[in-house]
This record gives C-alpha cells, sequence and structure tokens, in this order.
C-alpha cells in the first residue's frame, strides 16, 4: 500500500519537483556527490533516483560514469531519461523498489540513495537488498533526515498523521543499528543542517565480512 502511495504522489508532483525542491536539491546532492567521492572507474547504483539530479551533477564532471538509477514513479523516470539519455548513453533509468532490484549479486562497486529511507516500510529488508547488490567491496552511501534535530522531530511527528506515504525518520543512533542489523560495518558518518529546517546524516558502509 505504501509503495503505490508514494508513487502517486511522486507522479503527480513530478512536472514541478525540480523547481519547487531547487534549493533542498542543490544542498543534499552537491554533499552527497562530495562526500561519495566517485571514482569514474565505479559503477553506481542510485536508489530513489526521482528527476535523475545526482546523475547529472555526477556526469557533468564525469561523463563516462557507468551509472543506473531506479524509481518507482515512471513519471519521475521519465524526467530523467529526457534530461540524460541522449548525451549519456551510460547512464539508465529503470522502475524498481528499493526491496526488489532487478540486478544480479555483485553488481555495484557504489549504492547511494538520498532523501528516501523514511519512505521504506521495512529499511532492513531494504538494506539487505542493497547489500546484495553490492560487490563484497563495495561501498552504501544513504543520506537522509535526521530525528536529532528538534525541527526533524516535529516534520516527523505531523507528517505521520498528514502524509499517508511517510513511514519515519530516525535518530543518527537507531539509523546506525539498522546498517549494522543488515550486516553493514558503518565507515565514516556525520550529521549536519542547512538552513533553519533541515539536519540531514549521511553514513559510509560496507558489507560485513563473517
Amino acid at each position: 500500500m505504501t509503495k503505490t502511495t508514494v508513487r502517486e504522489q511522486y507522479d503527480q508532483m513530478a512536472a514541478k519537483y525540480d523547481r519547487r525542491w531547487s534549493s533542498y536539491i542543490t544542498n543534499t546532492l552537491s554533499f552527497l556527490q562530495d562526500w561519495t567521492q566517485i571514482s569514474p572507474q565505479d559503477k553506481v547504483l542510485d536508489i530513489a533516483c526521482g528527476t535523475g539530479e545526482f546523475e547529472r551533477l555526477v556526469l557533468t564532471q564525469q561523463p563516462m560514469q557507468e551509472i543506473i538509477g531506479v524509481d518507482i514513479s515512471e513519471k519521475m523516470l521519465a524526467i530523467a531519461r529526457e534530461k540524460l539519455h541522449a548525451a549519456y548513453p551510460n547512464v539508465s533509468f529503470h522502475s524498481a523498489s528499493a526491496t526488489a532490484l532487478p540486478f544480479p549479486d555483485n553488481s555495484f562497486d557504489v549504492v547511494v540513495s538520498a532523501s528516501s529511507f523514511h519512505y521504506f516500510e521495512d529499511p532492513v529488508a531494504a538494506l539487505v537488498e542493497m547489500k546484495r547488490v553490492l560487490k563484497p567491496n563495495g561501498r552504501v552511501i544513504i543520506l537522509d533526515w535526521c530525528k536529532d534535530y528538534l525541527l526533524c522531530r516535529l516534520c516527523d511527528l505531523v507528517l505521520k498523521f498528514f502524509d499517508p506515504a511517510y513511514q519515519q525518520c530516525y535518530t543518527e543512533t537507531e539509523f546506525h543499528h539498522l546498517l549494522e542489523l543488515a550486516g553493514f560495518d558503518i565507515h565514516r558518518a556525520t550529521k549536519f543542517r542547512f538552513n533553519i529546517v533541515w539536519g540531514m546524516m549521511i553514513a559510509t558502509a560496507t558489507p560485513r565480512h563473517n
């Protein structure tokens, strides 16, 4: 039910998404790009890629980067394809959820996901699926809202009542615990904020080798 609600919500806002959320997109995805430090040799998967803005940022600097974006909103994906397919044949976009990725095991060097974790009904299942498609020495980088910040706690309370697509955001400690439950070791993490409202967290983790 939640996946359908998220899909319908983002299909409806797709045409105006980049304009409406321009400042948020620029701040979060620029931070993610700088943090991730993608190598030109990396094969990259972007989960919940939306309109392909992260792909655009990466490809502007590294035009031969092999990168795949997935999302559950076909209308967001249509905008991503329109932006990038003609100029960059090495980027592709596919309809898929975070818990059912249509790729073989050990396919990617880097998996990223920005501002989508708070929509996941089963975050551990999504993380396990990310781990499955990662190469043994691959990295997952997740950026999302952080409930350690007061305004994010207030947003969390409000959205649970008024947004049927929304699940919850997490404190940094809760977020790290979910990563560890899914079999990841955390190598690097921080919290940050921009303007008054947005408190964010980001973590880089690698599959744990037992």
